[in-house]
């Protein structure tokens, strides 16, 4: 039974307001709620899916997609996103049989343009399709593509030939020579007929590579499913996270889809940001090594693949994906120091961190280096238990690790050391390590309040409490107002722990509350410092938060805050730091370094995990610079790129027809306005059209060209009599103006139009032409 329509429509205007802001998760919730009222809309299940997959769920909203293909099987676009989605995860038959089925069903909407798009997609996967490559035979002929029509009968033929029916094979070929008569392939092809040998296979379109590694990874990650149930060890779950990542860049990079051309075409605007990107020679190396890395490692050639790895790292490619995949084949290949060197990079992202302290921890204790092997894993475990508990009590079980590890660095029994590193090493390095740290956790005696022990209480005989003790005695007395007495016990503590990172942090706290911001800032900077050197990425970056909360304008830190995101992973919270630094040079009126901010911010959307959604809203902001700058050429590129990203912008359109008009381009601005009526009226709103025209008339009086296209669309819509008061008034005006053969353009625009006093207009044009 539906549901009440005021809640669906409330619900999904919530979800597109919180997809507008990139605020996925609100999104989805919002778009659940809708189909809660009426569950098979496909409307809200497309939106709910688009979502998902921007939160990074893409299995989820794959199924989502194949859903709303069933309830609309005449639609090509959820098709279409079938296919591209089980490409990205890999899943190639599913992806062929969808794109092929897309391509069909946009033919049949007689988008020809959209149908070859997906038949390529098919070919790209499995050169030797052979219905693909006979859709694409037959459509470039009829469209009178003779080079592309040729290239695919003689692909069909290869197949044909190599079925075994050479009589069918040799049709297709002369169907070439008919289409291209002096082709030499076509030659080339009837040769080798003659002569009994077999006709080269066709060839993998570019781009086509990316999908197959992202295949390849699949197969890598199928010996694990069989433990699903139980999870992976966490050096596994890092070493598959990696390579799926790599694959998914590798996909990225290949990827020649015109909406991949697109946000390709972004790196025109982009130019002279310094070296985030690599230049195209480097992705084209990048791209060899990758997949050449990928396919070794499926075939169990390790060595192979971290040859092709590191070939990669030299091309410029730095990713933590890359440093981590390529320090685990280092450890398994004894080369511990590439090993180490190679981990220490991938320390601080959050997806690789656990499985990297790990990975030290063992290295280092293969070494006989059991202090140093025992800190690594003492961190591994602090990563594990704040891992495992509530998220609103991480935080506090980090900060209880602290005196531990700092008692361990004083640690000089050999045998204790070595017993450290096999407890937790038995503990982690197993498929069902999280149940086990909620098993041992259950066995801990119970605190009192809600206050959780760290699990290091089980593997340590710790020596620390006293600093515990210590910082408890001055949260006391700044709650009772002590302030000096609380700096006091904490300058004594810090004598006992001069490296215990959260009694500073406790120190900065007590400052801000003496009313002494600068030296406060001064110790967290200190701290954040700190952290950041020990791959504690999490605690620097609150640390650089607090700052920026008492120092909105601390550029510096703001900058060592985005650095810390991106270590991380945090592409879209980098991205939002990225926007307040430059709505921070903007306010200074230094609108050089707000637009070179906004560039870099666009530039790290293309090279992170990011929501492609950023790309308009930033580039909106670089236009805004650029008009106010009155570079009208450069703010024109930008619009023109927001169109292509976002052909609905109506705020765009305008903008690039306005400025073509200001630099004297009225016929570019005329063609820029016909595109979006076209593209206006595909989707049937001619009304917006209407009302879109009126504004841009409304705002430009002087441009007859503009009236008279509104009086155009006026006709079209059925609106004849508006439409010819419209064009009598331009007509009189221009004669006014003395411009009299545009005022004869504009009545004989009515005398086509046919209305019921045609005559009149056709005497009146031909008195105005008699007296030319």
């Amino acid at each position: 039974m539906p549901g009440r329509d005021d809640i669906f429509q409330k619900a999904m205007n919530e979800g597109h307001s919180a997809a507008w802001d990139q605020e996925w998760d609100k999104a989805v919730s919002a778009y659940r709620r809708a189909l809660q009222e009426m569950p098979d809309n496909p409307k809200a299940l497309s939106s709910l899916a688009l979502a998902l997959y921007q939160s990074g769920a893409i299995e989820e909203a794959l199924q989502i997609y194949m859903n709303v293909a069933k309830l609309s099987p005449d639609d090509p676009v959820p098709m279409e996103k079938v296919a591209q989605l089980s490409e990205r995860l890999g899943n190639l038959k599913n992806a062929m049989d969808a794109a092929l089925r897309a391509g069909d069903l946009f033919l049949q909407q007689r988008d020809t343009e959209k149908a070859l798009e997906n038949w390529v997609r098919v070919t790209n996967l499995n050169p030797e399709h052979a219905i693909a490559r006979s859709r694409l035979a037959q459509v470039h002929e009829k469209l009178g593509h003779a080079q592309q029509s040729v290239t695919e009968y003689l692909a069909l033929a290869s197949i044909i030939q190599r079925a075994g029916n050479a009589e069918k094979s040799k049709e297709m070929v002369d169907k070439a020579q008919s289409i291209s008569p002096n082709s030499v392939e076509v030659k080339q092809a009837q040769t080798l007929l003659k002569t009994g040998q077999l006709l080269p296979k066709p060839i993998r379109g570019k781009g086509g590579t990316g999908p197959i590694r992202m295949s390849q990874v699949k197969q890598l990650q199928e010996p694990h499913a069989s433990r699903a149930s139980s999870g992976l060890d966490p050096i596994t779950e890092a070493r598959q996270k990696a390579l799926t990542q790599l694959a998914e860049l590798l996909f990225e990079f290949s990827d020649e889809s015109p909406a991949a051309q697109e946000r390709r075409g972004l790196s025109a605007i982009m130019k002279g940001t310094g070296g985030i990107s690599m230049q195209n020679a480097e992705q084209t190396t990048v791209v060899l090594h990758l997949g050449q890395a990928i396919d070794a490692q499926s075939k169990g050639k390790e060595s192979q693949a971290a040859e092709e790895m590191e070939a990669a790292l030299e091309a410029n490619f730095k990713h933590p994906a890359l440093y981590f995949n390529l320090g685990l084949l280092r450890y398994k290949g004894e080369r511990y120091e590439s090993a180490q060197r190679f981990l220490q990079n991938a320390i601080k992202h959050h997806d690789y961190a656990l499985g990297t302290r790990l990975l030290l921890g063992q290295m280092l204790a293969k070494k006989s280096d059991f202090h140093a092997a025992a800190l690594e894993y003492l961190e591994a475990l602090k990563l594990a238990d704040s891992m495992t508990v509530p998220s609103d009590q991480a935080d506090d079980i980090r900060q209880q690790y602290e005196p531990f590890i700092e008692a361990q660095k004083n640690q000089k029994d050999e045998s204790a050391l070595q017993k450290i590193c096999e407890n937790i090493n038995g503990l982690l390095t197993r498929p069902d390590w999280r149940e086990q740290m909620h098993k041992t956790r259950d066995q801990m005696p119970k605190q009192d309040g809600e206050m959780l022990a760290p699990l290091a209480d089980v593997i340590l005989q710790a020596q620390s409490s006293s600093v515990l003790e210590s910082m408890n005695r001055i949260n006391q007395l700044a709650r009772m107002g002590s302030l000096r007495s609380a700096m006091d016990e904490a300058f004594d503590a810090v004598l006992h722990a001069p490296t215990y990172l959260p009694l500073h942090t406790l120190m900065g706290d007590l400052l801000v509350q003496e009313g002494r911001p600068t030296e406060a800032i001064a110790k967290y900077g200190v701290v954040a410092q700190s952290y950041s050197a020990r791959g504690e990425v999490l605690q620097a970056t609150k640390l650089l938060r607090r700052i920026i909360q008492l120092s909105p304008m601390d550029l510096g830190s703001r900058n060592r805050l985005i650095d810390q995101l991106i270590a991380r992973g945090q592409i879209d919270d980098a991205i939002h730091e990225y926007l307040e630094l430059a709505a921070i040079h903007y306010r200074l009126a230094e609108l050089d370094m707000a637009r070179k901010t906004f560039t870099i911010a666009l530039r790290l959307v293309q090279q992170g995990n990011a929501s492609r959604d950023w790309n308009t809203h930033i580039l909106q902001r670089m236009a805004d610079i650029d008009l106010q700058r009155l570079d009208w050429k450069q703010a024109l590129r930008v619009y023109e790129q927001i169109r292509t990203l976002a052909p609905d912008d109506d705020s765009a359109r305008k903008q690039i027809i306005e400025l073509n008009l200001r630099m004297a381009q009225p016929d570019k601005a005329l063609s820029e306005l016909e595109n979006y009526i076209n593209h206006l009226e595909s989707q049937n709103k001619n009304e917006l059209a209407i009302t879109f025209l009126e504004e841009l008339v409304k705002d430009h009086e002087d441009q007859p060209l503009l009236k008279r296209t509104l009086a155009a669309q006026l006709h079209h819509t059925g609106r004849t009599t508006e439409a010819v008061t419209l064009l009598d008034v331009l007509g009189e005006v221009l004669m006014e103006k003395g411009d009299r053969e545009g005022a004869i353009d504009a009545i004989n625009q009515i005398v086509l139009m046919n209305p019921p006093t045609v005559e009149e207009y056709r005497q009146l044009l031909n008195q105005m032409r008699n007296k030319l």
